[in-house]
């Protein structure tokens, strides 16, 4: 659709804004004079939406806007440190107080998509929604076997209506494609192609069964998240069926403390758990505002969060995980420099930019946060204006860090709402560092050595071919002078190091394969750092060869 197409869904917004008089709900807000201008010939607001508190007016216009300002509004009710309480209070009724549509068109569409009678995959199904959200509403079923479930169904129409509004995004995304002058690091378009590819993820129920079944497994062997059973012969793309579980909303803060839930010790389990989902398994739960989020009645010591609604998850690059873990370890150190040095490392900078130029930048953002106590800095904020300062030296804005961003945003709301004066800092800190010795230490190295060396050893015997080839396509002048030259270079560097390397490498190769058989199989002999001594052994026997060849490669 071209932008002109696009017109009247912009101008369906702007009516929505003045039919609300959203212009008027900030505090000590002062518009331009051609705002003031336009606001003076707007009609009034009817007396329905006059009678309205402003956080009420904001909710039903973001309702009335669609899905996707119904999503911008539950990411904001979560960060109460930058609302007025009234605004906050009713921007988290967003979370699952939707009006919903009739029980009767959710019972038609779960039988549409089983294609048979309900009755025939439900002991009974209660046609009154539990809950009903932007996209979905949840209703409470049981199923002939006699599990209590909830049954998730896809608002009538929901996939045109997001589909809409993503084109008029992907219009606007073009017009700032072409006429911002830093729309190359802003990348608009990629920006724009990430918030679809959430949106379209989470219209698929299926796919969020799979994201559902794939957390339960990586928090199996532990007791800090509960994750909802998947039934899967009631599930399909608009319909999912999970086990139904019970718990207290989040943010109910009374009633947590009636159960006498340690809110301190939730609020810290909250924050290792996120950084956990991030750098160790690297899938997390992206939508992790209050609504769905609940607490285990049953754990008052030892508390347990439930999990629920798993349409955005989130996953990054093994190289931007690296590297957002290593920032964030500069950053708990206040190591201005390694912040700035990293940034140009993973190019998220232009390795053009100062390092030292790019240091005092960051100092400038990070120094002021450091002169107050650490339980009332927000990670997440400091995180935020980084971004924002690295942008004047050309950051090429990475679209998949968005997502995490908001994520980090959303759990540190979270855990200052249950806990006030968490030090975020404190508990992220030994969580982030021990993961990283695990994913990044020598152990860890070993093995993915052991995985790939059969796929190294099997790349060998084909490195003549390769050195052949590259010489039939500069004799057919497929290359340039310059690629050539190069390439022969390259071709007689190569043959030089197969020659001088052919007596040692035979050896290196089998030790390190012997290394890898003793570790796996050597389990009566001594052992240093959980790895057997005689691994160790061939292990440096096989580095010290690969270290000639190298050396004689040279």
């Amino acid at each position: 659709m071209t932008t002109f197409g696009q017109l009247p869904r912009l101008a369906g917004i702007v009516a929505t804004i003045a039919r609300y008089r959203l212009d008027a709900i900030i505090d000590g807000f002062e518009p331009p004079r051609a705002l003031r201008l336009l606001r003076a010939v707007l009609p009034k607001p009817s007396a329905d939406v006059a009678a309205l508190p402003r956080g009420a007016r904001l909710r039903a216009a973001l309702i009335d806007a669609g899905p996707i300002f119904v999503k911008f509004g539950q990411i904001l009710s979560t960060r109460r440190d930058l609302l007025p309480a009234d605004v906050a209070d009713e921007l988290a009724l967003l979370q699952d107080r939707v009006p919903p549509f009739p029980g009767e068109q959710a019972r038609a569409a779960v039988e549409a998509a089983l294609g048979a009678p309900v009755a025939s995959a439900f002991a009974n199904f209660d046609t009154t929604p539990l809950a009903s959200a932007s996209i979905a509403q949840v209703h409470a079923a049981r199923l002939r076997t006699g599990e209590e479930v909830v049954v998730k169904v896809l608002r009538p129409g929901i996939q045109q209506r997001i589909r809409a509004d993503i084109a008029l995004l992907r219009a606007l995304g073009e017009l700032a494609q072409r006429w911002h002058p830093a729309a190359d690091k802003i990348r608009p378009r990629d920006i724009v192609a990430e918030i679809e590819t959430t949106l379209e993820n989470e219209l698929d129920l299926q796919r969020e069964a799979a994201n559902a079944s794939l957390l339960k497994r990586n928090f199996a062997a532990g007791d800090d998240v509960y994750i909802p059973k998947v039934y899967w012969d009631q599930t399909r793309e608009s319909v999912l069926t999970l086990e139904r579980v019970r718990g207290i909303a989040v943010d109910d803060l009374k009633a947590l403390d009636a159960a006498g839930i340690d809110r301190v010790a939730l609020a810290e389990k909250g924050v290792r758990l996120f950084y956990t989902q991030v750098f160790r398994d690297n899938f997390f739960h992206a939508d992790a505002h209050p609504g769905n989020i609940w607490v285990d009645p049953a754990r008052k010591q030892n508390p347990r969060f439930i999990a629920l609604d798993f349409g955005i998850v989130g996953s990054l690059p093994d190289a931007d995980q690296f590297w957002l873990a290593e920032n964030f370890m500069a950053l708990f150190d206040r190591d201005y420099r390694r912040i700035a040095e990293l940034h140009v490392a993973a190019g998220w900078i232009p390795k053009t930019a100062r390092i030292d130029e790019l240091e005092a930048a960051v100092r400038t953002v990070c120094e002021p946060y450091f002169t107050r106590p650490l339980s009332e800095i927000s990670l997440g904020e400091v995180v935020a204006k980084l971004f924002s300062v690295a942008r004047r030296y050309q950051l090429t804005v990475q679209p998949q860090l968005i997502l995490l961003q908001k994520t980090l945003l959303n759990i540190e709301g979270v855990g200052r709402l249950l806990h006030p004066q968490i030090d975020i800092w404190a508990v992220a800190r030994p969580v982030l560092a021990g993961i990283l010795r695990k994913r990044y230490g020598v152990r860890h190295a070993w093995k993915q050595v052991r995985k790939r060396l059969p796929e190294w050893l099997a790349a060998v015997p084909d490195l003549p071919d390769l050195v052949h080839s590259t010489l039939q396509r500069a004799a057919a002048g497929e290359l340039t002078l310059q690629a050539q030259t190069a390439a022969l270079e390259q071709n007689e560097r190569l043959a030089r190091m197969q020659r001088r390397q052919l007596a040692v490498l035979p050896l290196a190769a089998a030790s390190l394969v012997s290394a890898a058989l003793l570790y796996a199989f050597d389990t009566r002999g001594a052992l240093w750092a959980h790895v057997p001594v005689s691994a160790w052994i061939a292990l440096a026997v096989s580095a010290i060869t690969f270290f000639i060849a190298w050396r004689r490669a040279r």
